[in-house]
């Protein structure tokens, strides 16, 4: 399957930001109201997936007339709109996942979709949040983080201590060193090239990479 890029119904920055991550063959997901986002970027969505309630029936209109595939679930259900379209994503096998408007606006909304990625089922799945302006994924082993040099990453342990964190392309390396859930120490370093490597040996690891204009 190709990539599936997955809107959620957060903020964006900018539109402009995002139409850049996107591919011609991507597989576009809108869970709930973020369709509203893919329409915005003049596209539509091949699949619009939750329980609907923060499309206006002129956008279900429109969609229908469209022939997009309406997913609808009811709204008394255990999961989120993002969790249901990221599942959607998994079945179909996605190659990778990129999803977007998935931070901003309620603080508990954000946590919880960033906590959806620390999934141990889908530790070998690519996928990573991601707004055009700011990428966040985890490290359960290596990652690569792709940007420019004066870039921000930020390594975040999540869940508890991560060990044997060592770095490359970072102005402030890291060799083999221990990262405290209770400190902050991981947080604003720099890229000094186009690509940085993070390597672990225990732990989960958040990468937060702030993309500088």
């Amino acid at each position: 399957m190709p990539r599936m890029v997955i809107f959620a119904n957060g903020l964006i920055p900018s539109l402009d930001s995002v139409r850049s991550l996107l591919r011609p063959d991507d597989f576009l997901i809108g869970a709930d109201g973020g369709a509203r986002h893919i329409m915005g970027l003049g596209l539509m969505p091949h699949l619009v997936i939750g329980d609907l309630d923060s499309l206006t029936e002129d956008e279900l209109y429109e969609l229908s007339s469209a022939d997009v595939k309406i997913e609808q679930y009811p709204e008394d259900k255990n999961e989120t709109d993002l969790e249901l379209a990221i599942e959607y994503a998994l079945e179909q096998r996605a190659s990778s996942i990129i999803i977007v408007a998935a931070l901003g606006g309620r603080m508990d909304q954000s946590f919880g979709n960033i906590a959806l990625l620390s999934d141990p089922l889908i530790s070998r799945t690519d996928i990573r949040l991601d707004d055009g302006a700011e990428e966040i994924s985890f490290c359960r082993g290596q990652a690569q983080v792709n940007g420019r040099s004066g870039d921000i990453v930020s390594l975040i342990p999540w869940g508890g201590d991560v060990s044997g964190v060592t770095t490359t392309g970072l102005k402030w390396t890291l060799i083999s060193e221990i990262l405290y859930s209770h400190k902050t120490r991981g947080i604003s370093n720099e890229m000094t090239g186009d690509t940085a490597t993070v390597q672990i040996k225990s732990g989960s690891l958040l990468i937060v990479h702030r993309r500088i204009d």
